[in-house]
């Protein structure tokens, strides 16, 4: 990250604001990490990066910037000695690294990053922006453009079977839907585990090119959905890494298909954790490796994930074209090439997610009604994704200026948070929750604060 060029036109500037909001796009950081990191309040940082106020104290700057461990070389300020190291010596060569994207994308290299996931080495905030690697930007464009090596094995161990191979995708699929009728739960260790097996399998048995990328597919299949698990836990360092090292799976499998999932999922992991840049260019870069694929229902979830990152960013006009042309592309209907692991995306879901946008983008009235819309045309099965949408609905209600509608519509999304383990739809309806405090003397928000309550405990 030291090593962007705009970060550091940014630092020779005295541009802090941006510095924040780079910082924070390259290391896929909320501001409340940035406060964390630097000891400088979350309302300060937005302000900062606002434009709103400037950082000129030289006691805060430098708190600022020792926080994030900027590189004493890189700033002509007496940096504290025990928070910082020059460039050369805190930043490894990336040609080094085994998992920097511009070296060829091998099979090893692939079970090294999955095994960098699956590490689950805690780690402490002011090491989190080394850790992250490097910019999603970059794997990206590698993902589209690295040739990947031939994926076959010819050794001691037993050949695969088509009827192994059907067994192990069937497990990672049942897993799929027990986590949108259940939540992530305990789906985390089970899907760590099925991911160790298929590991085992390709450091061990003998497979032929073709079987090998089948076996591939599975992998970038099972990472893809453990990840998705661990952020549904509340895990994002953990997820992301699934997601890197699926979309690696996805490129010797040699399905496009399978990166663009990996890669929604990178984008919602974006627009989530403050980095909505990420969400835009993950979704942009796999729309470009499967257009002329035939997947309309592909193409229209990507453009949703676009759109949610250019909401966040407060990019009116593009989020609506985005929206747009993802309605557009669901009422073609499923295609043949569009893939079996996308059961889940209708109607329901570009409604809701266009409900989302419209919340972010403060349009409260709007926002409602495509909620509305989506709570009735959405999977009946799916709870978790209901549950959400209600949540959102009710902040939207709460925000339009009936408290009273929002409190009625949160106790429905309570009803099916308290039927699933997800910790991210339990801090949705906190979010709605704590909307409500304002109005806490009302007899319908002192019932949903003691139900909330009773949820978080």
């Amino acid at each position: 990250m030291w090593r962007d060029p705009e970060v550091r036109e940014a630092l020779a500037a005295w541009e802090f604001g941006q510095v924040s909001r780079l910082v924070r796009q390259r290391g896929s950081l909320r501001q409340d990490d940035m406060a964390q990191l630097t000891g400088l309040s979350q309302a300060f940082l937005s302000m900062i990066e606002s434009g709103a106020r400037r950082l000129t104290s030289i006691d805060k700057i430098i708190q600022f910037l020792a926080g994030l461990g900027t590189p004493a070389d890189l700033v002509s300020l007496p940096l504290p000695r025990s928070e910082v190291r020059s460039t050369r010596e805190s930043l490894p060569e990336p040609l080094t690294d085994e998992l920097d994207p511009s070296l060829p994308w091998t099979a090893n290299r692939m079970v090294t990053a999955l095994n960098d996931a699956a590490g689950g080495v805690s780690v402490e905030r002011r090491e989190f922006l080394g850790v992250t690697g490097f910019a999603l930007t970059e794997y990206v464009r590698h993902w589209g453009s690295a040739e990947a090596e031939p994926f076959m094995r010819d050794g001691a161990g037993g050949r695969i079977s088509d009827s192994l191979l059907g067994n192990l995708q069937g497990t990672t699929d049942e897993l799929r839907i027990m986590d949108a009728s259940a939540g992530s739960g305990s789906l985390t260790e089970m899907g760590e585990a099925h991911l160790g097996l298929l590991r085992r399998i390709v450091k061990q048995a003998s497979y032929s090119e073709a079987t090998g990328r089948a076996l591939a597919a599975i992998v970038a299949d099972t990472a893809t959905q453990t990840g998705w698990f661990a952020f549904d836990s509340g895990q994002h360092s953990t997820a992301r890494k699934y997601f890197l090292g699926a979309l690696r799976a996805a490129k010797a499998s040699g399905d496009a298909r399978l990166g663009a999932g990996a890669l929604s999922y990178l984008a919602i992991h974006g627009y989530s954790t403050g980095a909505p840049q990420d969400a835009v260019e993950a979704a942009r870069g796999a729309r470009e490796q499967v257009k002329g694929l035939g997947t309309p229902f592909l193409e229209a979830m990507l453009l949703t994930r676009q759109a949610r990152g250019h909401a966040k960013l407060g990019e009116r006009d593009a989020t609506l074209t985005a929206l747009g042309k993802a309605a557009e592309l669901c009422a073609q209907g499923r295609s043949e090439h569009d893939p079996r692991w996308l059961y889940w995306i209708n109607e329901g879901e570009i409604h809701g997610q266009a409900g989302s946008c419209h919340l972010d983008l403060g349009d409260s009235r709007r926002a409602a009604d495509s909620l509305v819309q989506a709570h009735g045309a959405l999977n009946p099965t799916d709870l978790r994704t209901r549950g959400l949408v209600l949540s959102r609905a009710a902040s939207a209600q709460i925000r339009g200026g009936d408290a009273e509608a929002g409190a009625a519509t949160a106790h429905a999304a309570i009803d099916l948070a308290e039927q699933l383990d997800s910790a991210r739809l339990t801090e949705h309806v906190h979010d709605v929750v704590g909307e409500l405090t304002m109005f806490s003397d009302a007899p319908y928000a002192r019932d949903l604060l003691e139900r909330a309550a009773t949820l978080a405990g």
